[in-house]
């Protein structure tokens, strides 16, 4: 912003200087030149007088000399000649240039001027008893060099040069003053913006800087951020109270059930059992909003994470679950090869798993504390729960890119329609009758609030696949 608006100011005083100070500097010099011409004219002028009364009816006169020499400047070039062109008196040596001067004044029979390069040349005709009744009696020729002009010249552009350079400075240190004037409150306003964007809904904008308009605005920006601070905490505080109120409840009615089912007949019994599935089911739906109401707090410290390292410890800690339901897990890293196509190393369960790499080619990424753990235990839940029954094999692969680190869990389950994807990452939608619909919301939540990205795809063959790209740690 500071940038473009020194260019505009700049860009528009070069403008009006171009436009009016340019044509009165034009103006300026055409005046010098006609004054230095109006000057060498006079001279001319008088010494024809002067020529006049010394040639009269009485041919040349030795003092005609001594009165050109006084009448005209120690530098101009002067011949007075007689009406047959012969030269009378002289001052220096003129250049041969006038002889077509002096052609043209005699055929119009008045003053001819002339500027060149380098002088100004005069040729005067000089009349017996005046123009009207008068004849020419002889010529004063008179070139006068033009060097004193050129140097005023010279002065008067650089002094406008000068002028313009001033203006042109001036116009930048204004034009930089106003435009970090506006500038910086509204980078102070951005940032604040920014910090809150990545959840510290702490951070106000300072409002006594900047103009007027846009000190009303960050006084605004306080009063929105202030308000979203309340209602956000307040909508997390609530969740988290009525998720924890909820537990004691639940927990007491399951023990209800459970002493009801010891001593019912195997009918009853089979009810209360479906009644304990739906407690069950209320459990895990209510620990899903307190784990929502976690992902969703804002300010915590971020540490940089081993994705590999973290994948293998969860897929460990999965597999008694997996080897129940029939299903495999798999653990993969995937780097590029030295010939640049991919290279995938399986681990088993009691090997080392998918790190033992150097520091330089480890997946790092810079989460939040604990949340790789929650948002792969999520996803490993959700695909064990996809294949329950039915068997198939989870897939878990950690690779690095130029942006950062990928995370990639695939099964050969059921998969989703597209339909279903497209609602995946909403709150309490699901395609399982034992789900909460919580699961893949949190995981969206968390892996954006730490600047990630997430996507759903199918997997080759059947089932889902989920993509997240976590960007590399700035100080990795």
């Amino acid at each position: 912003m500071t940038r473009r608006i020194v260019v505009a100011l700049v860009v528009l005083t070069a403008a009006v200087l171009l436009g009016a100070v340019l044509p009165l500097a034009l103006q300026a010099v055409a005046h010098e030149q006609d004054s230095y011409i109006k000057a060498a004219e006079a001279t001319a002028r008088s010494i024809a007088v002067i020529a006049e009364d010394k040639l009269g009816d009485h041919g040349a006169d030795p003092a005609l000399g001594q009165a050109v020499h006084s009448a005209a400047r120690d530098d101009d070039e002067v011949l007075v000649l007689d009406a047959h062109n012969q030269v009378v008196a002289s001052q220096l040596s003129p250049h041969d240039r006038w002889q077509a001067l002096a052609a043209q004044a005699s055929a119009q029979g008045s003053l001819t001027s002339q500027l060149t390069k380098d002088r100004v040349i005069v040729v005067e005709p000089v009349w017996n008893d005046g123009k009207i009744s008068g004849q020419v009696i002889g010529t004063v020729v008179l070139e006068r060099p033009v060097a004193a002009l050129n140097a005023e010249v010279t002065n008067l552009w650089l002094y406008l040069g000068l002028l313009s350079a001033v203006a042109m400075a001036a116009a930048v240190l204004i034009a930089t003053y106003f435009a970090r004037w506006v500038s910086r409150p509204l980078a102070r306003l951005d940032t604040a913006a920014r910090k809150i964007a990545d959840g510290d809904l702490t951070v106000r904008a300072k409002t006594g800087y900047g103009p007027p308009e846009l000190r009303r605005t960050s006084a605004t920006f306080n009063m929105m951020a202030g308000r979203l601070e309340a209602l956000v905490h307040g909508h997390r505080a609530m969740l988290a109270d009525a998720s924890h109120q909820l537990r004691t409840p639940l927990t007491a009615l399951r023990l209800r059930l459970e002493l009801l089912a010891a001593d019912s007949d195997p009918d009853a019994a089979a009810e209360l059992a479906e009644a304990q599935a739906e407690i069950a089911r209320l459990s895990r739906l209510v620990d899903g909003l307190l784990a929502t109401a976690r992902a969703e707090a804002a300010g915590q410290q971020l540490e940089t994470i081993d994705v590999a390292e973290a994948a293998s410890e969860r897929v460990a800690a999965w597999q008694p679950v997996a080897d129940g339901h029939g299903v495999k897990l798999l653990a993969e890293r995937q780097d590029p090869a030295p010939s640049g196509r991919a290279a995938s190393l399986k681990a088993g369960l009691g090997a080392a798993g998918l790190g033992g790499n150097s520091d330089s080619s480890r997946p790092l990424v810079a989460l939040g504390d604990g949340h790789l753990e929650q948002i792969l235990d999520n996803l490993l839940d959700n695909a064990i729960d996809a294949l329950a029954g039915a068997g198939g094999t989870v897939r878990v692969t950690v690779g690095r890119t130029d942006a950062g680190t990928t995370l990639t869990v695939a099964d050969d389950g059921p998969g989703m329609t597209p339909q279903e994807r497209s609602r995946a990452f909403l709150r309490f939608t699901t395609g399982s009758q034992n789900g909460t619909g919580l699961g893949l919301a949190i995981v969206h939540r968390l892996v954006t609030t730490n600047g990630g990205t997430i996507r759903l795809a199918d997997t080759p063959g059947g089932g889902l696949t989920v993509v997240i790209d976590f960007p590399a740690p700035t100080e990795a």
